[in-house]
C-alpha cells in the first residue's frame, strides 16, 4: 500500500488529504503555529494532537444536539476524517466578552462583557489580512444569500450557547471563537454545516477565576506555556487521559 497521499490544501495548521472514498477529506493537525497573520512563525510540539482531540470532542457533542459538521471520526493521535465542503469564505466570529481586535477597532477594555452576543464576519483571504466585512458584501459578492446567512447566525448562537455551557462547567470562560462553514451538495439541492476546527487555537478561553489565557494569545503575547495552557482546557475537559504518554508525560 502507497504511503503517498494526494494533497488537496495545506492551511497555517492543518493540511487537508484526499479521503479513502469520494466525499471525504483527511484532516491533518499540524504543530506550526502563526500568529498577525503568519508574521509570527513557530512550531509548538504536539499543538496538533492536543488540538485534533479537543476538536474531536467539540464536533462530536455538537453533531449530537443537532449542529451538522464536516466531523466523521478520528483516525490517528493527528489525523481525522471529514466530509468534503464548498467553504464559504468566510470566518464568522462570535464574541461574549471585549478581546482582540474588537477592543482595539471600538476602544473597549480587553474583558469588558458585551451587552449581547455579536456576531462579526471576515472575508477568509490571507493576502488582504481576512478583511471585516458586512452582510452587503457578502450578498453582493455572492459568498451566501440572505438566507444563508440567516442559517449561519441561528447556528453561530446555537453553538455559541452551546460552548458557552460547556466551558463554563469546567471553569472556563469563552470569550470568543471563530468558526468555518462549507457547502455540502446532495443532488441539487445545497446545505450549510460547520466545518474547519474548534481548539484553542480558534477559542479565547480564560480561567473563570483568575482569567488566566488559556488559548492562543498565549503565543500571540509571549505569554509562554502554551502547550500547558492547551493541555489543560484538554484535562479540563476530561480527554487528556486519552493522549499519548509524551504528551502526558511532559505537560504537569
Amino acid at each position: 500500500m502507497t504511503t503517498r497521499r494526494k494533497k488537496i490544501y495545506e492551511g497555517k495548521a492543518k493540511i487537508l488529504y484526499e479521503g479513502p472514498e469520494p466525499g471525504t477529506l483527511i484532516q491533518y493537525f499540524k504543530d506550526d503555529a502563526t500568529a498577525f497573520n503568519a508574521q509570527k512563525k513557530a512550531v509548538l510540539e504536539g499543538k496538533g494532537v492536543i488540538n485534533n482531540r479537543i476538536s474531536e470532542f467539540v464536533m462530536t457533542k455538537l453533531n449530537a444536539i443537532g449542529v451538522h459538521n464536516h466531523f466523521i471520526k478520528r483516525l490517528n493521535h493527528r489525523e481525522q476524517l471529514i466530509k468534503e465542503v464548498e467553504i464559504i469564505p468566510l470566518e464568522v466570529i462570535c464574541r461574549n466578552i471585549a478581546a482582540g481586535s474588537l477592543s482595539k477597532r471600538l476602544g473597549l477594555e480587553e474583558g469588558t462583557p458585551l451587552p449581547r452576543s455579536i456576531i462579526e464576519f471576515c472575508y477568509k483571504n490571507d493576502e488582504l489580512g481576512d478583511p471585516l466585512v458586512a452582510e452587503e458584501h457578502i450578498t453582493a459578492f455572492n459568498w451566501a444569500t440572505t438566507q444563508d446567512i440567516d442559517d449561519i447566525m441561528a447556528t453561530t448562537l446555537r453553538v455559541n450557547d452551546f460552548l458557552s455551557g460547556m466551558f463554563s462547567g469546567v471553569g472556563i470562560t469563552l470569550v470568543d471563537f471563530k468558526i468555518e462553514f462549507g457547502r455540502i451538495w446532495e443532488g441539487d439541492f445545497s446545505r450549510i454545516i460547520l466545518a474547519d476546527e474548534i481548539s484553542p487555537d480558534s477559542c479565547r478561553l480564560w480561567d473563570s477565576v483568575t482569567n488566566e489565557k488559556l488559548d492562543k494569545d498565549r503565543f500571540r503575547r509571549d505569554m509562554g506555556d502554551v502547550i500547558e495552557s492547551y493541555a489543560e482546557v484538554a484535562r479540563r475537559l476530561g480527554i487528556m487521559k486519552d493522549m499519548p504518554t509524551v504528551i502526558q508525560g511532559g505537560l504537569h
